[in-house]
């Protein structure tokens, strides 16, 4: 399907970040020289004591009965308007709003300091020999990540988010690979074809529910807090993260076409894919993450995906190059 089938407009942006530059940082997918054990060079936050990601061991968890069902208001309605795709050059970004925008998709409560709206969400993967989330479960790290950003609403910008403890609040949601696709990943890895370049952008031509790229809402429930940052530079401390014990399950093909699809800033004359794309845990220190009220603690249950780590990417690198459906 073209890009008109898909209802996209196909734009071009300036790049705003360029790879192994002078003064720029990377994965070291691309350039173990501006990779993450570099960036507190660049930024001295990347160096602090509440950094992200981290390893969530479930055995060393710390219970808190006041972590109870989050709020999401707005997450079942496709708002009005047009949503952009764009690759960044470090991952794939959907825009959900402005930072001036109204407040229509936000979350609230399950311990929340404030209530929070959408801004964007991205994800981070692997590559064809290994997985990619940033976070990892206990010590395993599981296929992909999902990210979704909000904002606090007591502040109009993400500057002056960045500059409170709470500014910010970041979901994150594992994937585990299934046999079968995902359908509603569908317009998101539809799009991946149009923002294969970094600087390319689409914008889709209708919303959707936010809610149906997460898991089933009986399934939100169980999930670990802590405060930590960004896990890009600048690396701002201003972050209260959740992440979400239940994984989105998503179909091989649709896991191998962000894999196969992107590609990173151009450094020469020849394209790098886009892979591996995630920042190795941080040093908790002196943090600790506690876990909801519904959330396995104490070793628990094994996590699920976690035996997917290496497997199912390697049967992606055997099927040969990713072609979307017409």
């Amino acid at each position: 399907m073209g890009s008109q089938g898909l209802g996209i407009t196909f734009l071009t942006l300036p790049l705003v970040v360029r790879a192994a530059a002078g003064g720029q940082w990377c994965y070291d997918s691309q350039d173990p020289k501006c990779g993450p054990s570099h960036w507190k060079e660049l930024k001295a936050t990347c160096g602090g004591d509440k950094q992200s990601p981290v390893n969530i061991d479930r055995r060393r968890l710390q219970r808190d009965s006041g972590l109870g069902d989050i709020l999401f208001e707005g997450y079942d309605q496709a708002p009005p308007g047009k949503w952009r795709l764009a690759n960044n050059g470090h991952t794939v970004v959907l825009s959900l709003a402005s930072e001036l925008a109204s407040e229509h998709i936000t979350i609230s409560g399950g311990g929340l300091p404030s209530r929070y709206r959408a801004l964007q969400l991205h994800f981070h993967w692997g590559s064809p020999a290994g997985n990619g989330s940033e976070h990892t479960l206990d010590g395993h790290q599981l296929p992909m990540e999902l990210h979704i950003v909000h904002i606090n609403v007591k502040y109009r910008t993400l500057a002056e988010a960045k500059g409170h403890p709470n500014g910010l609040a970041v979901l994150g949601f594992f994937f585990q690979v299934s046999e079968t696709p995902n359908a509603n990943y569908n317009t998101i890895v539809a799009g991946l074809r149009n923002v294969s370049q970094a600087g390319d952008s689409v914008d889709l031509a209708s919303t959707f529910r936010l809610s149906t790229l997460l898991p089933h809402a009986g399934q939100l429930s169980g999930y670990y807090r802590y405060q930590g940052s960004l896990t890009t530079p600048d690396c701002s401390e201003v972050v209260v993260w959740t992440v979400f014990e239940e994984p989105v399950e998503i179909g091989r093909e649709q896991l191998r076409a962000f894999v196969s699809t992107l590609h990173f800033p151009a450094a020469g004359p020849t394209l790098l894919k886009m892979t591996n794309n995630f920042r190795p845990p941080q040093p908790l220190r002196s943090r600790k993450i506690f876990a909801s009220r519904a959330a396995t603690a104490s070793g628990g249950s094994p996590c699920r995906g976690c035996h997917q780590l290496i497997s199912p990417l390697l049967l992606l690198a055997s099927l040969g190059p990713f072609s979307p459906t017409p």
